[in-house]
């Protein structure tokens, strides 16, 4: 928990018009941060007595950081983050950060089940070197998880964040799908820049690229597996497990679609299907990742 001077000094902050150079909150020029481009959602390996292996874990990053990704993604799904400490998620996020060049974005995944504790975390993932956070829908009540309490929540941690914040649906895990209509409403908060969608419709990608048209809003497929669908419906870009372990391959896909060679697009998006299943199916968690 957050303390009274942090508190404070927050407060502080957004009463003179907080702004970073990565701001979520609208630039001189009105311009939320472009996440354009993909991510790999960084895995978190862990010892044989389950502790996190930091050693691994740069080791990861600087394999990872040969190919030609926008930033990276930690403490998402991937990342196993409920397993994790809340002290162990920030020490993670600051070893990431020291690992990575200055010129990739780091998203960082601050949700937690409480808007109070979102904030905290969304706060001293900014501390110490998040560019964004990235928030997953809280589900544990998930049957009063309606549109009304979600605007509510992300609203609350999106005013209070220092940093933009990403919104994070991820229905297979949680069992909820972020609203539609939430999402259009939240979109026009101007700390607010984008959705991870990973639930696979990609009928409902379209539909939310649609509704948002209107706003300086970026949606990112949550999957390499309808990642070139998820591009055809007018998605700026990917957060794919897969690129963990072929990441050239989802950079070229990511290439072919942005550049408009569909054929080829198709081909290498079809020998992607089968390794992105194989890679979803044989996960077997807590530390089982070690190495990509």
């Amino acid at each position: 928990m957050l303390g009274a001077p942090v508190w404070s000094s927050v407060r502080q902050g957004l009463s003179r018009g907080l702004s970073r150079n990565m701001g979520g909150w609208a630039s001189g020029e009105g311009k939320k941060v472009d996440i354009t481009g993909i991510y790999p959602p960084v895995t978190t390996p862990f010892t044989a007595t389950a502790e996190v292996d930091y050693g691994k874990l740069e080791e990861n990053l600087h394999k990872l950081s040969t190919f030609p990704f926008r930033g990276f993604v930690v403490q998402g799904s991937n990342g196993e983050f409920p397993f994790l400490t809340s002290s162990e998620r920030l020490e993670v996020v600051s070893r990431v950060r020291q690992a990575m060049s200055k010129d990739k974005l780091l998203l960082a995944g601050s949700g937690c089940e409480s808007t109070q504790a979102t904030v905290e975390m969304t706060l001293s993932m900014a501390q110490v070197g998040a560019d964004a956070a990235m928030v997953v829908t809280p589900c544990y009540y998930r049957g009063r998880m309606n549109s009304a309490a979600l605007i509510h929540h992300y609203t609350k941690v999106a005013d209070l964040s220092p940093i933009p914040v990403v919104l994070y649906s991820v229905p297979a895990n949680t069992g909820l799908d972020l609203p539609v209509d939430a999402v259009v409403t939240l979109s026009q908060h101007p700390n607010i820049v984008g959705i991870k969608d990973s639930g696979g419709d990609v009928t409902r990608i379209g539909l939310i690229v649609h509704k948002t048209r209107r706003q300086d809003f970026q949606v990112l497929a949550g999957s390499a597996g309808f990642l070139l669908p998820s591009y055809a419906m007018g998605a700026v870009g990917g957060i794919c497990a897969l690129a963990n372990v072929l990441g050239a391959q989802v950079c070229q896909l990511e290439r072919l679609c942005r550049t408009g060679q569909w054929e080829d697009a198709q081909k290498l998006q079809h020998r992607l299907i089968e390794p992105n299943t194989a890679d979803r199916t044989k996960r077997n968690f807590q530390g089982s990742w070690g190495l990509v």
